[in-house]
């Protein structure tokens, strides 16, 4: 789905940027131009930006636990 219409930014570019290590909306906006137009897509983009990064954060640990 599109996240960012001016831009033509998808969900899966953000999460490829999320696995390069993008870690905040600025980072986003750097790479990707989101919220760099019209800024509709700012409370989107976080949303999805933080669900990506808890979901990370939550596979690290698994991982974590597997290795101990």
């Amino acid at each position: 789905m599109y996240v960012c219409l001016c831009h033509s930014v998808t969900e899966k570019q953000i999460a490829e940027a999320v696995d390069n290590g993008a870690s905040c909306l600025d980072d986003l906006s750097s790479t990707l131009k989101v919220a760099d137009t019209c800024g509709r897509c700012r409370s989107c983009a976080r949303i999805g930006l933080e669900k990506l990064l808890t979901e990370s954060d939550e596979l690290h640990r698994q991982m974590s636990v597997r290795e101990a």
